[in-house]
């Protein structure tokens, strides 16, 4: 099987800004995964670039419904990113909420949010999963701006856009998902990418060829090589980036290990979901876990990481941050919610040793 990567000669292109803004474009023969690891870490120029992969396709508004579901859990992991000040309340109380939402009314008066769906949404990220019923009250359309915004506000981007995974589709599946997605460009102003398999039943929209980085043409090239690992069922329906400087707020895993290492005074020092830059003209990187003084880094990996591309990029990436002197150790979702006090005692091992040997050279290197 051939896998359609072409390479652009110049790794530092903005290949991401080829499709236009605001309308639902295909992107022929750009596998979604490899999509998702070329765009990992994300460019800083870029939108905000989130992954959506559609389970079942029925009537047109449920599959929105559903959409807006998930950017709205998606939202709300992300609180306070998206509310400037909103880290100082951490109390969930009467005078937390009218606090939350005092703020975030300041905020919709001198800037393009909705106030009403600002506060609401505040209110709901403040009390976090403990609200029975915490679902938006606001129409379909209302909550499509309202959530681009916010997500676009979270990693201080303009625009957002949707990854849509192709599934293989019937002919009125198809065109459900199209007419979902071109909704929430209408009503959201998002930008959705189409990618995966072929479109064959919306002709209106644009097909718009993309060319990868150079390095990810020799990524795909060693795709039949790796193991015929698939991502499981259950994987993620909806995936966003990281935020740098804390655990992702999808990751149960990653929220659990640092509830783990937080009691402990040799765990300090750590950063999450940093950017390594070892070089200007180098690949930059993005770490799970990182102790910069001593070079080791820590990768979760969730069922994402199975999938063929994902599991070729992984041993081609820790080879090369083992060539740059980092040690890379790997646990998976599994093994940290089951035995965490293992993984910690791993991780506080290799801690030591790393120690007794000196500072890493590049330890500065992170964004």
């Amino acid at each position: 099987m051939a896998h359609p990567v072409r390479a652009n000669g110049d790794a530092n292109g903005a290949w991401w800004a080829v499709p236009p803004t605001r309308q639902v474009s295909h992107l022929p023969g750009v596998d979604p995964e490899l999509l998702r690891v070329a765009l990992d870490p994300l460019p800083p120029a870029a939108p905000a670039i989130l992954h959506y992969r559609p389970t079942l396709v029925g009537p047109l508004s449920d599959l929105v419904e559903a959409l807006l579901d998930q950017l709205d859990t998606a939202a709300l992991a992300m609180f306070p990113r998206w509310l400037t000040g909103a880290d100082r309340f951490d109390s969930d109380g009467t005078l937390g909420v009218a606090a939350v939402r005092a703020l975030a009314a300041r905020t919709a008066a001198r800037s393009r949010h909705f106030g009403p769906f600002l506060a609401d949404l505040a209110e709901r990220g403040l009390r976090g999963p403990r609200r029975p019923g915490g679902r938006s009250r606001f129409a379909p359309g209302v909550r499509a701006a309202g959530l681009a915004r916010v997500i676009a506000e979270a990693y201080d981007r303009e625009n957002c856009v949707l990854v849509v995974a192709l599934p293989d589709l019937g002919v009125d599946a198809e065109r459900t998902l199209v007419a979902a997605a071109e909704w929430l460009v209408r009503h959201g102003g998002f930008t959705v990418w189409l990618a995966g398999g072929p479109l064959c039943h919306a002709d209106r929209v644009r097909s718009v060829p993309v060319l990868l980085p150079t390095r990810f043409a020799g990524l795909a090239s060693t795709i039949e090589q790796a193991p015929a690992t698939a991502a499981e069922p259950g994987a993620t329906v909806l995936a966003w980036p990281p935020l740098a400087g804390v655990p992702r707020g999808d990751s149960a895993a990653e929220q659990a290990l640092e509830r783990a290492l937080a009691p402990h005074d040799w765990a300090r020092g750590r950063l999450w979901n940093q950017t390594y830059e070892w070089h200007v003209l180098g690949t930059a990187y993005r770490l799970d876990l990182f102790w910069p003084t001593e070079g080791l880094a820590v990768e979760v990996d969730g069922p994402e990481h199975r999938g063929r591309i994902a599991f070729a990029n992984d041993r081609r990436r820790d080879v090369q941050l083992q060539l740059l002197g980092l040690d890379v150790l790997r646990f998976t979702n599994e093994q940290v919610l089951t035995d965490a006090p293992a993984v910690v005692d791993g991780i506080r091992r290799l801690l030591a040793r790393r120690r007794a040997v000196g500072t890493h050279p590049h330890g500065d290197e992170t964004s």
